[in-house]
């Protein structure tokens, strides 16, 4: 199975400006993110439309491909470097992956079992989900995912689902077994052609979560359950918390 492993990155953030760039023990972070992604994948590239990034990833010797700024999500960004790089390159892919250009400790398995779903022919777009074990868990934020019988995504909300009756939210997690969602996101090239041209939803407006935009038009997400725990860097907080978890 040929897999392309692609990270989209943009220099602006509203909360951590130049995120991609920001030094984590002597590397920049899109670097730290590419090299663990080649750990895992054969071929991996960054997707970006700022000339700052695209130096620092060539000096790195990472590959990378400019993109529009136009775009409003990372899917889009994806299948636009996804479309140059096979024309360029002439060569096909099997699946698409993209990958969070803010996880500086992604762990290469994630990458594995996210591809594993698609031993399973009929798969389309997969994802990656982990139990949320304590009430911390439930109550601190993050998007939430409720499953089918054979793991394939339900919904994804902003809000703790399902809502447990008859319980106390501090016992919610001894009824039931929540997941919540790991951003990383999986494709058929196919399937992220049509993902990145269905026109917007109401569900995903409403939750601001771009997949229920698939799941509102009667698409599959298949769904693989790890217990590798992920930190995404949004604040300066995250960034210290990561280059402490590096530096020991």
């Amino acid at each position: 199975m040929k897999v392309l492993g692609i990270i989209p990155a943009r220099y602006g953030s509203t909360r951590l400006e130049g995120k991609p760039l920001l030094d984590i023990c002597g590397k920049p972070m899109i670097q730290r993110v590419y090299e663990q992604a080649k750990k895992q994948l054969q071929q991996v590239i960054v997707a970006t439309d700022d000339e700052r990034i695209f130096k620092a990833v060539s000096g790195f010797g990472g590959e990378v491909v400019m993109t529009s700024p136009n775009h409003n999500t990372g899917t889009n960004r994806c299948l636009e470097a996804y479309e140059n790089f096979t024309k360029t390159n002439d060569v096909d892919f099997d699946v698409v992956i993209n990958i969070q250009g803010d996880e500086p400790l992604l762990d290469p398995e994630q990458l594995r079992l996210l591809v594993s779903c698609f031993d399973d022919e009929i798969t389309e777009m997969a994802t990656l989900v982990i139990p949320a074990k304590e009430k911390d868990d439930l109550f601190s934020g993050g998007v939430f995912v409720v499953l089918d019988k054979l793991k394939n995504a339900l919904y994804f909300s902003r809000s703790v689902v399902p809502f447990v009756r008859d319980a106390k939210k501090s016992e919610w997690t001894t009824k039931h077994t929540f997941y919540k969602h790991v951003g990383m996101y999986a494709f058929k090239p196919k399937a992220l052609h049509e993902f990145a041209n269905l026109q917007q939803t109401s569900l995903e407006v409403a939750e601001s979560l771009e997949q229920n935009r698939w799941l509102e038009n009667g698409r599959k997400i298949k769904v693989a359950i790890t217990d590798i725990e992920t930190i995404a860097v949004d604040t300066q907080e995250d960034l210290e918390k990561v280059r402490k978890l590096i530096k020991s």
